[in-house]
């Protein structure tokens, strides 16, 4: 578990392969709550190659001195990130409370 936010990641390796990669975070919340999205890829046994981006928004709750997931959002391809992305876009240009 990590003790800090900046320590917080989706990296996961399996006897000695790194199953699920890193690319890239960014943290939206800070505190004893915390909101992080991340791109990642997953190791694809036979093709034994990376494969395609993908997405995840974790929320983590410090509990003691450390941070642990406490909901996650897996966003599984660019197509429903694009989606995602232009959802919120057209929310976010128009006033709130319109319709």
């Amino acid at each position: 578990m990590a003790e800090t936010i900046d320590d917080l990641t989706v990296n996961y390796e399996e006897d000695g392969v790194l199953l699920t990669k890193e690319l890239d975070k960014v943290i939206l919340t800070r505190g004893a709550w915390t909101t992080i999205i991340f791109r990642f890829s997953q190791w694809d046994v036979k093709k034994e190659a990376y494969g395609p981006d993908r997405y995840a928004i974790r929320r983590y709750k410090k509990s003691g001195d450390t941070y642990r997931v406490q909901s996650k959002f897996a966003i599984s391809s660019r197509d429903q990130a694009k989606k995602i992305v232009d959802a919120l876009s057209g929310w976010i240009d128009v006033p709130e409370g319109e319709a």
